[in-house]
């Protein structure tokens, strides 16, 4: 189980990975929109996801020639469990836990500078 959390807790350690995960809250994406608003290679993308992957945090599946990622929904349940073990911790809502990612990983609206 320690290892398990480990790999969780490292994938969700990058400001990246948070991102991408926020993403996929929306909907499954193929990799090559995933990597679209980020500024770093396909390569890098691609790493990240492996990552996340690895995690069990989302996963990869080929439909025909583009290879599609989506969220798993219940990656975080161990992770939430060994929390609220701790008894300072409430018990962790998921749903919620996904709309907190939501409202800290979607950037402010741009400042309107046409003053």
């Amino acid at each position: 189980m320690t290892d398990a959390l480990d790999t969780v807790f490292s994938a969700l350690a990058d400001p990246t990975r948070r991102a991408i995960l926020n993403m996929l809250l929306e909907d499954d994406m193929a990799v090559t929109d995933v990597a679209e608003p980020f500024e770093i290679s396909l390569a890098a993308i691609s790493k990240h996801l492996m990552i996340l992957t690895k995690a069990g945090l989302i996963s990869q599946e080929k439909r025909g020639r583009v290879k599609w990622c989506k969220l798993q929904p219940d990656a975080l349940r161990a992770t939430s469990v060994w929390m609220q073990g701790f008894g300072q911790f409430e018990p962790v809502n998921l749903d919620a836990f996904e709309r907190f990612l939501e409202s800290e990983l979607t950037p402010p609206p741009a400042a309107d500078t046409s003053e």
